[in-house]
């Protein structure tokens, strides 16, 4: 296939011819990554807010798309461990997670992403990601592994969390529920570390450790009856202060459900008083909804209070069916006579005028069979301004993690890259995803590795790989029903260990203290920010353009001297080395732009201060990359009045685009041509060829041999 705009619409048009041999190997390989990649998946949801299921919709659709229209042959598109964290970051304070409206906003926050990345690929402006530096990204991945290992410690020891503002009060709130710790799922969660741990160090299972470890605690919770689970009405609480306390959840609840709909409502009202231009009629709806949300917002904090509280009680059950109701006791108040089913039993949530309790391990539960059907994003303007910095964030992010991954395969696979291509691809797959019930996805490392591993030789490998995900909805969503959610907690634990590098943090501080100082920053906002995760990012990279000018704002400026080996040097490392008392010597070690060429006058003048009676000025600008507007201003009237002083600036080892820029604008006639040279040698020679015999005995002049 030679056609070029062919295979620019149809990439995947470039695989073919492809031979049986070939085919088998992806097939093999599709098989193999849909194995380890199924029971992640799934985790991965479990982590962004969704129910379970949503993960395989993500490695379905998104995984093809990404492989037909991407660059890489080998990258694996897919749910991944930070971009299911920023989804549940971006849309939790928006709705509750789980719901129908946290599912609406995730499909929209799908598309958004997908159509900036496919937009930035489109006109070709893949480099944007490089306004995100390395430092940036690794304070940022750092404490985003920091974040989900916490996050899963609910899942790991059985206990409530809360979710409110900030991550770390939730944590810290959840550690208070250290005590109601749930043995039999801290004994699952151990059960499947080890196992987990332990399989791969066996080479001939460690590639499916994972899957492994996912249908034993599958048989293990069905046969230990690992989940309890049951619901009841506040009515059935016996405690008169712990029913009231339900009750009035339960009523607030159903009030800030319907005062939110009046806000919806309001909201739609209001858009439609701006297009009429009754800007009297808007302003009184948008007073109005303002006070809504502010008696919402208290409403919610009220909640919030007793939902602390209702997260202390234990209760014992009269003996029942778990399928019917029964009377609930606060634990130790069981009346004389009044049998038990053994159980202690929590108030997981109250939804709806119901008491859900939980008096076992939590398992996945009943997934629905088939394939994801095709479903509208919510279009609302409200939404997409409200989720518009974050999906911009993680259209960067998931790229960045995506093309990070692909120059590792290419670099392996010697297959040419096109960066732009690959945005297009992932936004083709975040779009055709939103589409049909999956949040955003992004490249993966371990399915690609996984892929590369296993032979993959074209994107087939992920057809295949999308197909058998198909198949495991279709056939086999009912086998995944007794998997327990401590094992998926320890799948993302796992996962995000290898994100944790304190020693590319050290390394980075070695390198760069500046760059240690955003890395750090970045590191430290996002902890503290979460679960508004996007501050990191931004401030981070807000921090790194900031120190970027300061550092060039002040480059490094060197006065010379003449090295015993005939080399211009810094006086500044060498005091000893002879200068003249007839030319002023400097390096500029920068560009010459509108941040640092007051520092470059301010530095020619204080020299010329110090040698009063020089003649000559040589700007030796070998590192001089850059000449603006406001640098050749300055340095033209520099030259100028210098030169009205009796002083020559001359000019050694400046390049072409330094030479262009003079040229267009008149500088290079004001300069002259004879005060120009390619090295700073003959820039010397030729001033001393012109100052002839009183310089004489000036050793700065003498060029010993170089070796």
């Amino acid at each position: 296939m030679n056609n070029p705009l062919l295979l620019r619409i149809f990439p995947f048009l470039a695989w073919f011819p492809i031979n049986s041999v070939l085919l088998r190997g992806d097939l093999i390989a599709g098989i193999t990554g849909a194995l380890v990649l199924v029971p992640k998946a799934m985790a991965y949801a479990q982590l962004s807010g969704l129910p379970v299921y949503f993960g395989l919709y993500v490695a379905f659709v998104p995984a093809i798309l990404g492989a037909l229209w991407g660059s890489s042959r080998q990258l694996s598109t897919g749910p991944v461990a930070i971009v299911s964290l920023m989804t549940a970051a971006a849309i939790t304070p928006l709705a509750v997670p789980f719901s129908e409206e946290f599912i609406g906003l995730a499909l929209l926050l799908a598309l958004m992403v997908g159509v900036i990345q496919f937009t930035l690929g489109a006109v070709k402006l893949g480099t944007v990601v490089n306004f995100v530096s390395h430092p940036v990204i690794l304070g940022f991945m750092n404490a985003a592994a920091v974040i989900i290992a916490l996050s899963q410690l609910d899942m790991l020891l059985g206990i409530p969390k809360g979710r409110s503002d900030s991550f770390l009060y939730d944590i810290w709130e959840m550690f208070g529920y250290l005590p109601q710790t749930h043995l039999p799922t801290l004994a699952m969660s151990i059960f499947a570390l080890a196992l987990m741990l332990g399989l791969k160090k066996i080479p001939a299972l460690s590639k499916l450790s994972v899957l492994i470890a996912v249908v034993v605690t599958i048989l293990a919770s069905a046969l230990l009856d690992f989940e309890h689970k049951t619901q009841g009405k506040p009515e059935h609480i016996a405690d008169a202060t712990a029913q009231e306390l339900v009750t009035a959840y339960a009523g607030t609840d159903k009030r800030v459900l319907e005062m939110s709909a009046e806000v919806t409502a309001l909201a739609a009202q209001a858009r439609q008083a701006h297009k009429a231009k009754d800007a009297r009629a808007a302003a009184d709806l948008e007073y109005t909804m303002e006070v809504y949300r502010l008696d919402i917002a208290t409403l919610e904090a009220e909640n919030k209070e007793r939902m602390h509280a209702i997260r202390k009680l234990q209760f014992e059950r009269a003996k029942a069916d778990e399928k019917s109701a029964a009377t609930l006791y606060v634990q130790g108040q069981v009346p004389p006579g009044v049998e038990t089913d053994g159980r202690h039993w929590h108030i997981k949530k109250i939804e709806k005028g119901e008491v859900k309790l939980v008096g076992g391990g939590d398992v996945v539960g009943k997934i629905p069979s088939g394939l994801p059907s095709f479903r509208l994003p919510p279009l609302s303007l409200d939404a997409m301004l409200s989720l518009l910095s974050a999906a911009f964030i993680i259209a960067l992010v998931a790229f960045m993690e995506s093309i990070s991954m692909a120059k590792a395969l290419a670099a392996q696979t010697k297959q040419r890259l096109d960066p732009n291509q690959e945005l297009i691809g992932q936004g083709l797959a975040n779009i055709g995803g939103a589409f049909f019930q999956a949040y955003p996805a992004c490249g993966s490392f371990t399915g690609s590795a996984i892929n590369l591993q296993a032979g993959a030789k074209t994107g087939f490998a992920m057809v295949f790989n999308g197909l058998f995900v198909a198949v495991t909805l279709l056939f086999l969503t009912e086998f995944l029903y007794h998997l327990p959610k401590a094992t998926l907690a320890v799948i993302i634990l796992l996962a995000v260990t290898s994100l944790i590098t304190p020693k590319a943090l050290k390394h980075t501080w070695q390198a760069s203290k500046f760059d240690g100082i955003v890395a750090g920053v970045t590191f430290a906002i996002t902890l503290i920010a979460a679960p508004h995760l996007d501050k990191g990012i931004l401030i981070g990279a807000g921090l790194a353009i900031i120190l970027y000018l300061y550092r060039t704002m002040k480059p490094r400026v060197a006065q010379l001297g003449r090295f015993k080996d005939g080399t211009l040097r810094d006086i500044k490392v060498n005091p000893d080395l002879p200068t003249s008392p007839h030319i002023i010597a400097m390096r500029f070690d920068g560009s010459l732009y509108f941040a640092n060429i007051s520092y470059f006058e301010d530095t020619v003048l204080e020299l010329i201060a110090a040698k009063p009676d020089a003649k000559y000025l040589l700007v030796v600008g070998d590192a001089i990359n850059q000449l603006d507007a406001s640098g050749e201003e300055v340095v033209h009237h520099l030259v100028e009045r210098l030169r009205e002083g009796g002083m020559e600036v001359v000019f050694s080892g400046l390049k072409k685009q330094i030479l262009d820029v003079m040229r267009s604008t008149g500088l290079f006639e004001l300069i002259g041509q004879n005060n120009i040279f390619a090295t700073e040698d003959q820039a010397i020679a030729a001033i001393y060829e012109r100052l002839g015999e009183t310089a004489r005995d000036d050793l700065f002049c003498a060029v010993p041999a170089r070796a």
